[in-house]
């Protein structure tokens, strides 16, 4: 007998494929668990972002939205495809990549990756579909195969929406929790006697271990500052790509404070106190809301748990006497 015709996936018994299929598994598991423990220095990465970017503002390319980044094969790729199919609309441009750029997709080629993006996968979606419902249903096309169908496709095309938006929240999030803790750090380098692009440097140093996205925004903001013909440009950056109400009134102050001169650390402590006092109302607010939001969890799992507790002693005497007589 060939050796080799055992390893024929067509020679296979149950066991066998189950087996196979089960040594698969724990291999993709085992990657995983490897991946996920591998140390990451986002740092590294961040600085080198950086780096690029005052390279490229330094060629006199500084405009938002119009970096060039080396990109790899995946994105040029997209981008041949785009091109050539003209996904990319000449109007649409602009605010697709704004979206991108506040979900911290800043590549040139983020945009093209995106309308691809939204043009394959209900392409792949619906052919999967249709392929399961052949597969299941060899009778021919029913209505539930026909909505399957139809529900395949809408969820391809609003796939990628949907992930630019779960990324949006989270990273704003993030920026929303990390902001507080970098203006005080703010105020310190300010009253210290740095300036504006220095405090901001010296800031996202600091908390680049902590919260790299802040600290890149940041990095970001110094190297404007340094290299755009007007600062108000650079701050105004900050804030359509970090659109939080707290950050947009800081921006505005700070630009304020750039055209009549006013005092740097005055102003950053002032707006340091407003953002500690907006924080200490939303922990009171949470507090205030918390007894409404246990009362549902009371009712439904504590309560029964105590009348058990209580009364369960007195339903059982009841019951014996009542059949004892």
């Amino acid at each position: 007998m060939n050796p080799l015709a055992a390893l024929s996936p067509w020679s296979w018994s149950a066991e066998d494929a189950f087996a196979w299929a089960l040594a698969g598994a724990a291999f993709l598991v085992t990657l995983l668990i490897w991946y996920a423990l591998l140390e990451r220095d986002p740092k590294s990465a961040r600085t080198r972002r950086i780096a690029r970017l005052r390279e490229e503002l330094m060629r006199g390319m500084a405009r938002a939205g119009e970096r060039k980044r080396s990109a790899g094969h995946l994105g040029r790729l997209a981008s041949r495809i785009a091109h050539r199919l003209k996904l990319v609309p000449a109007a649409g441009v602009r605010q697709i990549r704004e979206r991108l750029e506040v979900a911290g997709l800043r590549s040139r080629e983020a945009v093209a990756v995106f309308l691809v993006a939204k043009f394959v996968l209900p392409l792949t979606t619906g052919l999967l579909a249709w392929a399961g419902t052949t597969l299941l249903s060899p009778e021919g096309l029913t209505l539930n195969a026909l909505l399957l169908l139809v529900t395949a496709v809408f969820a391809g095309f609003y796939l990628p929406d949907l992930v630019v938006r779960h990324r949006t929240r989270r990273r704003l999030a993030t920026l929303q929790k990390a902001l507080p803790d970098a203006l005080d750090m703010l105020v310190i380098c300010a009253e210290a006697g740095l300036s504006l692009q220095a405090g901001l440097q010296r800031v996202a140093d600091e908390i680049g271990g902590a919260y790299p996205e802040l600290a890149e925004e940041l990095s970001l903001t110094a190297v404007e500052l340094t290299f755009l013909p007007e600062r108000r440009q650079a701050l105004h950056n900050l804030a359509r790509r970090i659109p939080i109400p707290t950050l947009q009134g800081m921006v505005s102050t700070l630009i304020q404070t750039e055209r009549y001169g006013t005092p740097l650390a005055p102003t950053l402590r002032v707006l340091a106190n407003e953002l500690r006092e907006q924080r200490i109302l939303k922990a009171e607010e949470k507090a205030a809301r918390l007894p409404a939001v246990l009362t549902v969890p009371l009712i439904l799992f504590i309560l029964p748990a105590l009348f058990i507790v209580l009364a369960g002693p007195a339903m059982i005497d009841v019951y014996d006497n009542i059949v004892n007589r």
